[in-house]
């Protein structure tokens, strides 16, 4: 018999604070090779990150920054909680139903595989360009997602802890409580980290389109002027903000959700 490898799970059994600190370490190895680059080129079309800096600083203290990265977030997390919602009611109905799920389950092929931007097209059309048009374009983009996964942890509850809680007559919302939703806690959070990553690139495509605030826009109003230094200072404010979501909020959930893994 194969003897497992201890080193395979040292990334996996390190805590999330020691991965957080390899990440940064890497990030910081990446700019300095942008700056070398970026100095040895000297081309206007590849700033150095230095100079991407300097001008996101600026963007900051004017306050353009904030107030763009905040009407993306507003956006995000609006459409987010929507999809979450919906999507994962969706997903458990069709999961314990297996009549349900035979009906519905190509129409959960067809979103799936519908482009992101068809949708954000038909609603601007049909909503106009507005906000709620917007919020609904990234919400009806990531709501498949959540129910494909969560329809998977819904099939793989378990049967006897279900016939323990009918047993016992927890009754319906003490038996989703104490019995479904914590089986589906995983299922929950990977639907939420994948969702987030797939929000995010959205919603930049949706106030690229039809908006006129958020990253998105400002990414490209700067675009039309060819104005690299612009475009990669709101895009990296963006990824930093994003990350200290991943790193801060999302991480530690996850770790404590699988803290009964060995």
């Amino acid at each position: 018999m194969q003897r497992p490898n201890p080193l395979s799970r040292a990334s996996t059994d390190q805590p999330w604070q020691t991965r957080v600190a390899w990440g940064v370490g890497s990030l910081f190895g990446f700019l300095l090779f942008w700056e070398l680059i970026a100095l040895l080129l000297q081309h206007r079309h590849l700033p150095t990150p230095t100079v991407v800096f300097a001008v996101m600083m600026g963007e900051a203290a004017s306050g353009e920054l904030p107030y763009h990265i905040g009407m993306t977030l507003f956006r995000v997390s609006i459409a987010f909680v929507f999809a979450m919602l919906i999507g994962s009611a969706i997903g458990i109905v069709m999961g314990r139903n297996g009549r349900i799920d035979q009906a519905f389950d190509s129409w959960l092929i067809l979103f799936l595989n519908l482009p992101a931007l068809v949708i954000i097209i038909l609603c601007y059309v049909w909503f106009g360009r507005t906000e709620v048009a917007a919020i609904i374009a990234v919400a009806v983009n990531k709501l498949p997602n959540v129910a494909v996964t969560v329809r998977e942890g819904a099939r793989a509850l378990s049967r006897d802890l279900a016939e323990m809680a009918h047993m016992y007559r927890f009754g319906p919302w003490k038996t989703l409580r104490h019995v479904i939703l914590p089986q589906l806690a995983p299922y929950f959070l990977a639907s939420a980290r994948t969702g987030l990553s797939l929000v995010w690139k959205i919603v930049l495509v949706v106030e690229l389109l039809g908006r006129s605030n958020g990253v998105g826009f400002q990414l490209g109003t700067y675009f039309q002027m060819f104005d690299v230094s612009m475009i990669l200072a709101y895009a990296l404010a963006f990824i930093i903000v994003v990350q200290i979501i991943e790193f801060a909020i999302l991480q530690p959930i996850a770790a404590r959700v699988n803290k009964w893994r060995r």
